[in-house]
């Protein structure tokens, strides 16, 4: 099963190759007409929106692989990196670079210098869904996006997927190349050794509903990531953790 992974070529390059043909899909015509209906909100009044696919990015060699859900219509599809300008995001790459795993506690824009250590960050969805939904024949046509992306990534040891749809699109993956995956819950926390794939490991989305109402704190989504880097590295974050971590998000 890991031999089937392994692509031909530098990962980098497949994965620029695999890039561009994502940010053209045209596959999904509910997508396409809400991503490009997009008006900024006021706070971005004046800023050119991205309107298109959102491809993934990271380190090409990396042994820990995040998967959201989709961008957001005021995040990725405004400044056309997933998980980057939104209060999502902001959440997320706290923890992060709590975890050792970014450069910066924060992801704004495709130009703020922001890079991933070991670690890779894609979408199972590629355009922003009216309402944050994506129906099963949207899933499906991006499936073949992020079958992509596992087999390009040859060197993951852990997948963590960041909230039930994006769990569920990981497992339908591992379905795919013929792994058993019936013991496979989504539960904050949860991780599974699935036969012949990196290990699954499961969190809530990083959603303003989530981390508004306590439902994921700053220090459950940091554990998470802390134990997928003991896990799969033996060790803790390359730098010091911050002096205290609030038990609530923000």
């Amino acid at each position: 099963m890991r031999e089937q992974r392994k692509g031909s070529g530098l990962p980098a390059d497949s994965l620029s190759a695999l890039n561009r043909k994502v940010v053209v899909c045209r596959r999904c015509p509910r997508l396409v007409r809400y991503r490009e209906s997009l008006e900024p909100r006021r706070a971005f009044y004046g800023q050119e929106y991205w309107r298109r696919p959102v491809p993934g990015f990271g380190d090409p060699m990396a042994d820990i692989v995040i998967v959201g859900l989709a961008p957001a219509a005021h995040g990725g599809e405004r400044t056309g990196r997933v998980f980057t300008g939104d209060e999502s995001a902001r959440f997320l790459f706290r923890s992060l670079y709590d975890a050792g795993l970014s450069s910066k506690p924060t992801s704004e824009s495709r130009e703020d210098g922001l890079t991933l250590k070991g670690c890779y960050i894609t979408a199972a969805v590629k355009c922003a869904p009216p309402e944050n939904k994506p129906t099963r024949q949207e899933f499906e046509n991006c499936g073949v996006f992020l079958d992509e992306e596992f087999r390009i990534l040859a060197h993951a040891k852990a997948i963590v997927a960041l909230g039930r749809m994006a769990f569920d699109a990981v497992i339908r993956w591992a379905e795919r190349q013929k792994v058993d995956t019936s013991k496979a819950v989504f539960a904050h926390g949860a991780s599974y050794s699935l036969s012949g794939i990196p290990k699954v490991y499961a969190c809530y989305h990083p959603s303003p509903r989530n981390t508004y109402t306590g439902t994921l704190t700053r220090k459950m989504m940091t554990d998470v990531f802390l134990k997928v880097v003991l896990e799969c590295r033996g060790g803790g974050p390359s730098h010091s953790r911050p002096r205290h971590l609030g038990s609530r998000g923000g």
